[in-house]
């Protein structure tokens, strides 16, 4: 599920009306620093000119081992964020065990 952006219609008065997907980014890309950067780059193209609204982002990602580091999100994508009325969800899903 890497990264889904919907928008979020629980904050709607249509009730009936289902979360609209916007965007499906990073298919088969697990490791957070890698979907920051591609989810910036989506803000910047096409994540801004979205209307003022309620969205999600909801980044699945792989937990790995602490080693320093890591993917950071910028301010103008916060900024932007902001702008656009967008919250966004980390949903960390374990690796499967490899067996030996």
């Amino acid at each position: 599920m890497p990264i889904n952006v919907f928008s979020n219609c629980e904050d709607t008065l249509a009730a009936e009306e289902k979360s609209k997907s916007l965007a499906w980014l990073c298919d088969e890309t697990w490791d957070l620093s890698a979907q920051l950067f591609e989810f910036e780059r989506w803000l910047e193209k096409d994540g801004q000119n979205l209307p003022k609204g309620s969205y999600i982002a909801d980044i699945g990602f792989n937990a790995r081992p602490a080693s320093g580091g890591g993917g950071t999100l910028s301010v103008s994508a916060m900024q932007t964020l902001v702008t656009i009325g967008m919250e966004v969800w980390f949903s960390e899903y374990c690796k499967e065990q490899e067996t030996t």
